[in-house]
């Protein structure tokens, strides 16, 4: 079983590593949109921001409300925050800090906030404890940096 310790490591080095990475990256590759409708690998980045931003509320929200229900519409965040205009640094940046506070909360939260429960559900309950949701950040990280950095981990997600 993965513990919390554990999940906050790996967050901190993937994020270490991969702003580094993703820094490195030249500015038309990381903005070319392969069709009109997919997103780019910066959108792919804003939305892995806007993933942070909801699970943030998530670890938070679940540690004084009792099983809240905390969803997100994925395309129109990514839309609404309109990354692909963004200047590239500035994304990456939101992305390193906004993990970085994850770090932070967990790193802070007691086992028994861990075990919190969040709704995630869109059209029925769905009950995750918070540990269980940090486990699954990383991993839904690891599938989109995959998309950013093909070969990235080994890892297959949902």
């Amino acid at each position: 079983m993965v513990t919390m310790k554990n999940t906050i490591s790996e967050l901190s080095q993937i994020v270490n590593e991969y702003t580094i990475k993703i820094a490195n990256l030249p500015d038309a590759f990381f903005s070319a949109k392969p069709i009109p409708k997919k997103w780019s690998k910066k959108e792919v980045l804003g939305h892995l921001i806007d993933s942070a931003s909801n699970n943030l509320r998530r670890f938070i929200c679940s540690q004084y409300e009792s099983e809240p229900k905390i969803i997100y519409n994925q395309d129109f965040w990514v839309a609404a925050n309109n990354y692909q205009n963004g200047r590239k640094e500035n994304v990456i940046e939101l992305w390193r800090l906004q993990n970085e506070q994850i770090c932070e909360v967990l790193r802070t939260m007691s086992d028994q906030d861990a075990n919190s429960l969040c709704n995630t559900g869109r059209d029925e309950v769905q009950l995750r404890s918070i540990a269980w949701l940090a486990e699954d950040y990383v991993k839904h990280l690891k599938h989109h940096l995959n998309q950013i950095l093909p070969g990235s981990f080994d890892i297959s997600y949902p």
